[in-house]
C-alpha cells in the first residue's frame, strides 16, 4: 500500500484528481498540488483566517482540513471570486475603500465575507465586526474593511431591492 489516497475535488469549478498523503492539508493541496497561491497560510492553527476558503459554500479554514476530507466536495478560493476584468463586488469595494495594506490577510477576509454580504443588505458595524472576528489583520485597523463590507453589501443588493 502506498499510503496515498485518490481524491477528486472541485476547486473554482474545475475538477482535480490527485493522489495525496492522508496528512496533506487542504491549504497545501491548493497551493502546492494545484498551484493556486491566493490562499495564504499564516498561523496553521485556524486562528488568523488567512487560509479561509469556501468549502461547500461555507467559510472554512483550509489549514484545519485534510485534503482527503475534501474528496467529492467543492472548494472556492479567492481566485474563483472574480477576474481582473470583472472583480467581485467585495474585491471592488476593498479596492475602492482601501481596505488592505500588505494584502496578506485579504484573501481570507474576502472568502469569509462572501456569504455574509450575500445575506446582509444593510449590515451594521457590529454585525460586520462579528463576521470578521475570526480574521486577523496587522495593518489596517479594520475601519476600512468595515466600510468596504458596507459598500459591497450595497452594491450586491441595490439591483435586488
Amino acid at each position: 500500500m502506498s499510503g496515498e489516497y485518490k481524491i477528486n475535488v472541485k476547486v473554482n469549478g474545475k475538477n482535480y484528481e490527485r493522489m495525496v498523503e492522508p496528512r496533506l492539508l487542504l491549504s497545501d493541496f491548493i497551493r502546492h498540488e494545484i498551484g493556486l497561491t491566493g490562499t495564504h497560510v499564516g498561523c496553521e492553527h485556524g486562528v488568523c483566517g488567512t487560509c479561509t476558503v469556501l468549502f461547500d459554500g461555507l467559510p472554512s479554514r483550509s489549514c484545519l482540513i485534510f485534503a482527503v476530507q475534501a474528496h467529492r466536495h467543492e472548494v472556492v478560493t479567492v481566485e474563483g471570486l472574480g477576474s481582473i476584468e470583472q472583480l467581485h463586488p467585495l474585491q471592488k469595494a476593498f479596492q475602492e475603500k482601501h481596505a488592505l495594506q500588505c494584502g496578506y490577510c485579504t484573501p481570507g477576509f474576502l472568502m469569509t465575507l462572501v456569504p455574509f454580504v450575500e445575506k446582509h443588505s444593510h449590515p451594521s458595524d457590529e454585525e460586520i465586526r462579528e463576521a470578521i472576528g475570526g480574521n486577523l489583520c496587522r495593518c489596517t485597523g479594520y475601519e476600512n474593511i468595515v466600510e468596504a463590507v458596507k459598500l459591497a453589501s450595497a452594491m450586491m443588493h441595490t439591483s435586488k431591492e
